[in-house]
């Protein structure tokens, strides 16, 4: 969760928050230092994938927690990659075979990789749940020049970032881009990158298809509130000690094994991730 400050014309600051929502409704629990892991690992995405796409980074702030951006005009749509069958993908395949339009071989488990991995748009809904929607809707919605230039862009860095990750020990299963459109038409990657709030990161040495897999992301906290029997409507519940600390500790081995920094020194010193 991200507060949203206009600086002038042209930039904006993003102060990533503790708080942290599942199925779209903000808890009231905040997890400790997940404004810190979201925007850390932001910068050190955007800072070495540069050369895949422009984006919308300019400075990191002191606090660790704060980013200056480019101001765009941002795509409706967000741009899910998945490489590997789980969440509402996996649910989908069940059903029907298909993913949000791409047809997938059959036999498939849950968690198995992908042939190839695939690019499953989502809406973004004012209120309510984000819908997934196919290939032809999204393009519609982007315009023909903008989306294939996100979609080409979103694989390029799913690519670039799942063999980096994986080479530390961490299976990006799929993940979520949202690209904007600066002055002049050029469409540039925004919001965050390759965080535990935008991604499934599953570790490489347990990865077993078949069934759900340990993560190092949100999917703990999503697990506890589906034990609740909670509805899934606004407000939701209070998160108890031991899923709190379970997830800071979640979010922070992802930072540790993807970036090679130990999270107190980024802390201290935000300027290490770049």
């Amino acid at each position: 969760m991200r507060e949203i400050f206009a600086l002038d014309a042209e930039r904006i600051s993003l102060v990533a928050s503790d708080r942290i929502s599942t199925f779209d409704v903000v808890l009231p629990t905040p997890i400790p230092d997940k404004g810190r892991v979201l925007t850390g690992l932001s910068a050190f995405w955007f800072s070495r994938t540069r050369h895949l796409v422009r984006n919308h980074f300019l400075e990191l702030g002191p606090d660790g927690r704060t980013m200056t951006c480019r101001r765009l005009e941002m795509l409706p749509v967000e741009f899910v990659v998945r490489g590997y069958l789980a969440g509402s993908g996996w649910r989908d395949y069940r059903e029907t075979g298909r993913v949000c339009g791409h047809v997938l071989p059959p036999g498939l488990l849950e968690s198995d990789r992908l042939p190839e991995p695939i690019v499953t748009p989502a809406t973004k809904a004012a209120e309510g749940h984000d819908l997934n929607v196919d290939e032809a809707e999204a393009e519609r919605l982007c315009g023909s020049d903008r989306y294939p230039a996100a979609r080409e862009a979103a694989l390029a860095l799913y690519g670039f970032a799942s063999a980096h990750a994986e080479a530390h020990g961490v299976v990006v299963a799929d993940t979520k881009f949202e690209f904007g459109v600066a002055p002049g038409g050029s469409v540039l990657l925004a919001d965050e990158a390759l965080t535990p709030d935008s991604s499934r990161f599953w570790p490489a040495d347990g990865y077993a298809p078949g069934a759900p897999q340990p993560s190092f992301d949100k999917q703990f906290v999503r697990d506890w509130c589906e034990q609740t029997g909670w509805d899934k409507t606004a407000p939701g519940p209070e998160l108890p000690g031991d899923v709190v600390s379970g997830t800071r500790a979640r979010y922070v081995e992802a930072f540790e094994r993807i970036t090679e920094i130990v999270f107190a020194e980024y802390v201290e010193r935000p300027e290490v991730v770049l």
